[in-house]
């Protein structure tokens, strides 16, 4: 099999496998709401405590529980067997378990979190629990986007200053005449998990960092760092970090909304006490969940856009624009990427232009 066909099996059957995904979760959510299961889960969870918070708990845990069951012989095929049938993973199937147990366990205290105080302003101002919770979730989002890089990536990756001090200069004064200020360069230490290659401008304020992954340095000449580099500042110099909080704030405000309109509409009907009856966390997970796959195309056309106005800027700050599309070839085949996708999955799914669009886009610049 070419590699073409090859990359185009590979995302064929991630497709099919996240299609599925979402289709096991849609169904889990709608027996929830309509069966009446989670107004006995709920039930259950207060025979056991009085308490709305500890309740709630309880029927989180019960909650997630269904779910991660049943949804894990799913994120077996796509997430260890798919990777490891087209030679992508380095993980051992203890590793991967270990990685899984560790999303969870950081993904599932945040999601309760978010999840109890999302309630807790039910409880306490049922008019304008939405206004509340919307402007809290986006202040949450900006926080943890700033500690990030220091607080959750090195739970799930290592991280060191790379050894290469020609280098680090070099993408240090690329970062300076982007008008950056970074904390450093770090190796990646993404060989560990994938044979796949990446870098990022992670963190704000005093958290960004540009981390580039082992696998990236091992294969690419320091030009091709340097052009990769290069796309990422170009997000900061056109100010894409400042147009996503907007972005991610009008949406979060609308999906609050909605679930606000929906569980008032809703809610009686399907037999829930009321606004803060937590039974109803499948119809509120059902509107954002509707609400995101409708923004979807729109999203990720947006995003595209933002994805050509970067690779215009590295185009321009780097020295050799064979740079470029040399660095465009090597990740495409290091990463397997679907060259030329049809382009009905690439106006639904695709964050970035496809790799044949960017080094067209880069040839005809030249």
């Amino acid at each position: 099999m070419d590699e073409s066909n090859r990359a185009k099996r590979y995302h064929l059957t991630g497709r099919i496998l996240g299609v599925a995904g979402f289709v096991v979760d849609l169904g889990l959510l709608l027996l929830l709401m309509f069966s009446g299961w989670s107004i006995g889960l709920r039930s259950l969870a207060e025979r056991v405590t009085s308490s709305p918070a500890l309740s709630l708990l309880i029927y989180l845990a019960l909650f997630g529980l269904i779910f991660e069951v049943l949804g894990l012989p799913l994120d077996y095929l796509k997430g260890y067997w798919l990777e490891h049938r087209y030679s992508l993973s380095n993980l051992t199937f203890g590793a991967w378990v270990k990685d899984q147990l560790k999303g969870l366990a950081v993904g599932g205290g945040l999601a309760a979190l978010g999840v109890e105080f999302i309630y807790w302003t039910m409880r306490r101002w049922a008019g304008d629990w939405w206004i509340i919770s919307a402007a809290t979730f986006v202040a949450f989002f900006i926080l943890l986007a700033n500690l990030a890089p220091v607080l959750l990536f090195p739970i799930f990756f290592k991280f060191k200053p790379i050894e290469d001090s020609n280098l680090t200069e070099r993408l240090l004064e690329l970062s300076r005449r982007a008008g950056t200020r970074v904390r450093g360069v770090f190796e990646w230490k993404l060989s560990e998990k994938t044979k796949k290659a990446n870098a990022a401008l992670v963190g704000l304020g005093n958290t960004r960092r540009i981390i580039l992954s082992d696998t990236l340095l091992e294969k690419f000449e320091a030009d091709e760092v340097e052009a990769v580099l290069a796309h990422e500042l170009g997000h900061h110099v056109h100010h894409h970090v400042f147009r996503g909080i907007v972005v991610q704030t009008v949406t979060t405000f609308l999906g609050f909304y909605l679930a606000k309109a929906c569980l008032a509409h809703w809610g009686p009907a399907l037999g829930f006490r009321g606004i803060a009856d937590f039974a109803n966390l499948p119809l509120l997970i059902l509107v954002g969940t509707g609400l995101s796959v409708l923004l979807l195309p729109g999203v990720n056309a947006y995003s595209r856009w933002l994805e050509r106005q970067a690779d215009a800027y590295a185009l321009g700050a780097i020295r050799d624009r064979s740079a470029f599309i040399s660095s465009m070839e090597k990740l495409a085949q290091i990463n397997l990427s679907e060259r030329q996708p049809p382009a009905w999955i690439e106006f639904i799914f695709h964050s970035h232009p496809s790799i044949e669009k960017r080094i067209a886009y880069a040839q005809r610049s030249g």
